[in-house]
């Protein structure tokens, strides 16, 4: 929880950051840069909770990163002091100039950057210049930050491209390799009869899980990386039916993972789920799939 310090002064920004993507660190360097000519500290305010999961019972989110993990890459970004604000339906009434008060005062943010396309208060019909208006009234500067150069940079770009297997793309507007880490529950053990043992991997429930298919990964587990052959699916070969699972294969790994995290990071998506006639002419395609997951830590 952040306890306000006497006099020290921040400048801060708001906004979710799912994903921390190239977009929101271009708006937090702009943040630091500021903060540093101005001889006060940084600040990212956020939401530990997606504020539509909030305000309606049945939304499910399809998040970049869990709260945890957004925290993890903001600190990366060397901000001096992240806010999870608790988003509640009174947070939602507040009108904008009520909100802007309520980070004067609880949060001693005397420099607000506003994102080039930001609006916030309950009914989000005023705009930048109103809250410069407020800003004075109350002694904080409002500043508008630039658009990052390339304006295609957004969550909903990163999504839809994972919806579509694309986590080439996806991970070019991410700066870095989408992933998903979980622990590591039971499973049905068919991949240790077909010679390629899975581990079974529980996500958060409300993490957005790219299209079904075989990935290339990259597996952490603990402090050592491994070369990962990853399937989404029902695994129709087997008549699964509708269960749907998230298995990894760990090439040249040799261990225990139950009740364990791993981290898995997505770098090549290479074929969609298919149902074959015969269960050795599946093994015969993960021969193929570890043969391009190998090619592709070679280069």
């Amino acid at each position: 929880m952040f306890i306000k310090q006497n006099n020290q002064s921040y400048v801060a920004t708001i906004g979710f950051f799912d994903g921390v993507h190239q977009g929101h660190r271009y708006l937090i360097r702009q943040v630091k840069d500021e903060a540093k000519e101005r001889g006060m500290k940084s600040m990212v305010v956020t939401f530990p909770t997606h504020p539509r999961k909030v305000l309606h019972a049945d939304y499910q989110p399809a998040l970049l990163t869990t709260c945890d993990e957004k925290v993890a890459l903001l600190r990366r970004e060397g901000v001096d002091e992240i806010v999870l604000m608790p988003f509640t339906r009174e947070l939602s009434q507040m009108t904008a100039r009520e909100f802007m008060q309520k980070l004067h005062t609880d949060y001693g943010v005397d420099v607000l950057v506003i994102g080039y396309d930001h609006r916030f208060g309950h009914d989000r019909s005023e705009g930048f210049d109103d809250y410069v208006r407020y800003g004075k009234d109350m002694g904080m500067d409002v500043v508008q930050a630039l658009e990052e150069p390339d304006g295609s940079f957004s969550s909903t770009v990163v999504r839809n491209a994972l919806v579509e297997g694309d986590v080439e793309s996806a991970n070019a507007v991410l700066g870095y390799p989408y992933f998903m880490q979980g622990n590591v529950v039971g499973g049905y053990h068919v991949g240790t009869k077909l010679g390629y043992p899975t581990a079974n991997i529980q996500v958060d429930a409300d993490k957005l899980v790219p299209k079904d298919g075989a990935y290339a990964v990259r597996v952490r587990v603990a402090d050592r990386e491994y070369v990962g052959m990853l399937n989404i699916g029902v695994r129709p070969t087997l008549n699964n039916g509708t269960n749907k699972s998230i298995e990894v294969h760990i090439l040249d790994f040799d261990g225990d993972l139950y009740g364990k995290s791993i981290c898995m990071e997505f770098l090549k998506f290479i074929r969609k789920e298919q149902k074959f006639d015969s269960i050795d002419l599946l093994r015969a395609q993960l021969k193929e799939d570890e043969s391009v997951c190998r090619q592709l830590f070679r280069k």
